[in-house]
């Protein structure tokens, strides 16, 4: 199984199976773009009810996020409840906390239908403080816990060898395999008559005879009545790429010298960014998940370091034996800390649904998106539609909030493209690295292999312009502005962009 990085997640470490098969079925009812959780699990529900439905996905099924995950199943999500409180106020807070169950239950149901293996577990989640502020923040945030009603409780000791000022723990929380499942949706869906298509990058949906055609890269043209974008971004310069940021999360995986120290819980600590943590089992082997480093994508001088100051992080708290993995992913914060899901902004007609801006909750706000769409499209009204619509916010409503989550897209446009490396030549260009310059008067992206090979290409952004800055662990050119990112050789790895950027050839520059 592929994913969108350098770098091999755990998750890849699954049985070949064929899905995905060429069909000549172009017209459909409904069409979803993207083979990641939401697009599956939408999929899957459509099919369900005896909608003709094809999925379309540019790379192999579970590519991006839904392979990079740590795969926590939380009903106490990444932003504390105490500031959703705050922003949002009790009654909504509720919601959100319900529709977190919900997503658990359909996760369940799902397994237990469709019998997938996926090694799911139902567990409780930890949290700790190791300073006085930390402390008075936990606290507030086991305040709001115990408020929406959640079962939480002050503890002394961890299910991880670190001593705590304060802790406490709470119920309703879990893991399971991502890959597994997803390839049990997939199996599904096509057990059902539902068609997956990869390889299939869509360029452009156009509106033709009161019906969608939507065109892929390499010429194919299906149409439909009715697609949902389960792709984090959609294509072209829309309000949406304003109101949702890419991150970057990092993740290592441990085997452990003492049996006796993996978690039989999530645990999450109270730094900033905070690390995560929850054990893996693989057959007869478990090991330690951890996780963390977050930042926005493309805005680090080097990637790499992050993976330095985890390993760091971990072996200073648990006696190590081997690091056996380590990967990072992407994600998307929204400008309110709750998803966009719903009927796309700007289009009337109610033919096009998205689901975005899930933050570090993706397989809980993935699964119940997914449900959510298939609902609007079946009922035309859902659970939740209000709460999580991606028409909240009117055109003028928290400018302060997008301006903040944007002005460094503004920055990035302007200062990247009067910035280049401090390079004279080529030959300075180390081997493995990689970096952005003038080379005979044109800006160029180089990167040189382990051979001593040039690779060259255009570093600027297919989306809306920005200059890629190199990802020297990941070994691709990531965009700080909307996060579209591009392999060595400027092949397109992750949206907004909708084509890849362009090669040079060196011998002719």
């Amino acid at each position: 199984m592929e994913r969108d990085g350098n770098n091999r997640s755990i998750w890849q470490d699954v049985p070949d199976r064929t899905i995905g098969k060429i069909s000549n079925r172009e017209d459909v009812d409904v069409l979803v773009i993207g083979a990641g959780i939401t697009g599956m699990t939408a999929a899957l529900a459509l099919q369900e009810e005896g909608q003709i439905c094809s999925v379309l996905e540019a790379n192999s099924i579970a590519f991006g996020t839904t392979g990079g995950t740590s795969a926590h199943l939380n009903t106490v999500l990444d932003t504390p409840y105490s500031d959703i409180i705050k922003q949002h106020g009790l009654d909504k807070t509720r919601e959100v906390l319900q529709s977190t169950r919900r997503a658990m239950d359909l996760i369940r149901d799902n397994v237990e239908k469709y019998a997938i293996d996926c090694d799911l577990i139902d567990c409780n989640g930890q949290m700790y403080a190791t300073t006085g502020e930390e402390k008075e923040e936990l606290q507030k945030i086991k305040d709001a816990i115990l408020q929406l009603g959640i079962s939480c409780s002050e503890i002394d000791n961890l299910a991880i060898p670190v001593k705590p000022l304060y802790a406490i723990e709470f119920a309703e929380q879990g893991h399971f395999n991502p890959t597994k499942y997803i390839l049990g949706l997939a199996g599904a869906f096509e057990a059902l008559g539902g068609m997956i298509v990869t390889g299939a990058l869509v360029q452009h949906v156009k509106r033709i005879d009161g019906r969608l055609s939507v065109t892929t890269a390499d010429g194919r043209v299906f149409r439909a009545d009715k697609v949902i974008y389960a792709t984090h971004t959609t294509p072209g310069i829309q309000l949406m790429n304003f109101r949702i940021a890419p991150y970057r999360s990092y993740l290592q995986l441990w085997e452990l010298a003492d049996h006796a120290a993996y978690p039989d819980k999530v645990l999450y600590d109270m730094e900033d960014p905070f690390h995560y943590f929850r054990t893996v089992v693989q057959g007869e082997n478990r090991f330690l998940l951890v996780g963390g480093q977050d930042h926005k994508t493309a805005h680090g001088e080097n990637e790499n370091v992050n993976f330095l100051e985890l390993q760091a992080f971990v072996t200073a708290r648990f006696n190590t034996k081997r690091k056996v993995y380590q990967w990072s992913s992407q994600y998307y914060e929204s400008q309110d800390a709750l998803p966009f899901i719903g009927y796309y902004p700007g289009k009337s007609d109610g033919r096009e649904l998205i689901a975005t801006g899930f933050g570090g909750n993706g397989m809980i706000f993935g699964s119940l998106s997914g449900h959510m769409l298939a609902d609007l499209i079946l009922k035309e009204t859902c659970e939740f539609e209000k709460l999580y619509s991606p028409t909240r916010f009117g055109p003028l409503s928290s400018v302060k909030d997008l301006v903040m989550e944007n002005v460094d897209v503004v920055k990035h446009f302007v200062k990247d493209r009067l910035a280049v490396d401090k390079i004279e030549g080529l030959s300075e260009l180390a081997k493995g690295e990689a970096a952005v310059l003038k080379y005979e008067g044109k800006r160029i992206g180089i990167y040189k292999d382990q051979e001593g090979a040039i690779s060259a290409v255009d570093p600027v952004c297919r989306h809306a312009g920005c200059i890629v800055k190199w990802n020297n662990t990941e070994e691709s050119w990531d965009c700080p502005c909307h996060g579209a990112r591009y392999g060595i050789n400027g092949e397109l790895l992750t949206g907004p962009a909708v084509a890849p950027l362009a090669s040079h050839d060196i011998d002719k520059l």
